[in-house]
């Protein structure tokens, strides 16, 4: 039996704060950066680093813990799966974009007002909401 695989985790930090907004049969989705970076030392001794950035999108109520809990510079654990948003701009040009869409967020460092400092959420995988992705306000 063959069977695919599509799971992302990462550990990063959050390049802006959640932005919330909601597509037009009502459904939250919350979509923000993270910054994943590592380093290391070369052979010469000399220490490097590399940031790469995602762009991660929540749904329903993980979209609305996202929003609530989450804010830029905070450190975070995503787990989700990788998907490929299709269309065309204004000039009819294709266009397309990889995104994160998570499954569950774990906060790793604390917020910022320290109400709530550690907290979690996942949500089973059926959140993404299929067919809606030409509905997606941003």
């Amino acid at each position: 039996m063959s069977r695919g695989l599509n799971k992302v985790m990462l550990i990063g930090h959050l390049g802006r704060d959640p932005e919330l907004r909601y597509t037009p049969g009502n459904r939250a989705v919350a979509s923000f950066s993270l910054a994943s970076s590592q380093s290391w030392t070369t052979a010469e001794g000399e220490k490097r680093s590399e940031t790469e950035w995602f762009k991660v999108v929540a749904w329903a109520g993980l979209a609305e813990f996202a929003n609530q809990y989450l804010k830029k510079g905070q450190q975070v654990y995503v787990e989700g799966r990788l998907k490929t948003r299709r269309w065309k701009d204004e000039q009819g040009n294709p266009r397309s974009i990889v995104e994160v869409v998570a499954r569950e967020i774990l906060m790793l460092s604390e917020r910022r007002d320290k109400l709530e400092p550690e907290a979690e959420a996942s949500f089973p995988e059926d959140t993404y909401p299929e067919g809606e992705e030409d509905e997606f306000p941003f």
